[in-house]
């Protein structure tokens, strides 16, 4: 079975977003299917498609969201410590080409940002920086080439 990484933040997150589904989203389209369903004929109205599509893409993204909250393991970062990057690490990096530091969080795909400074586990990067230690290189192939990164700090702090 397939684990997905997450943060309780981010599970709780998903939680939240899988009830609005279940309690909003889902009752006001059948309130949708339902008025389109008074106004006649179904093969000609487009009201009644629009809604049965609106229908099927809810309902995906309930079944998506009830097996990664089934599926999650949640990672508690505030008991989390040392030098050695892992999921929920915050990580200072030297990038050697521009010679500039960088900050992020390593954090689960479905969590990551980049105005927030978070990768996602299965990116590039992250996959590239998980089990290095301060002081080790990383080489690492990006969409936009291959970058040569130093770990200069690995820090746990919840967010």
């Amino acid at each position: 079975m397939i684990k997905f990484p997450m943060s309780k933040n981010g599970y709780e997150a998903l939680q939240r977003e899988l009830k609005h589904y279940k309690s909003v989203e889902r009752p006001t389209v059948v309130k949708e299917i339902e008025e389109a369903r008074a106004h006649g004929d179904l093969s000609e109205n487009a009201e009644y498609h629009a809604a049965k599509e609106k229908q099927g893409m809810i309902e995906a993204r309930i079944k998506e969201l009830e097996v990664k909250v089934g599926q999650a393991e949640v990672i508690d970062i505030a008991k989390l410590s040392g030098e050695r990057v892992v999921f929920g690490a915050t990580v200072t990096i030297f990038d050697n080409e521009n010679e500039e530091e960088k900050v992020w969080t390593i954090v689960g795909d479905d969590e990551s940002d980049l105005k927030l400074k978070r990768i996602g586990i299965s990116s590039p990067v992250a996959k590239g920086l998980i089990g290095k230690e301060v002081g080790e290189e990383a080489t690492i192939r990006t969409p936009g080439g291959v970058r040569d990164y130093e770990v200069v700090e690995v820090e746990f702090t919840p967010w």
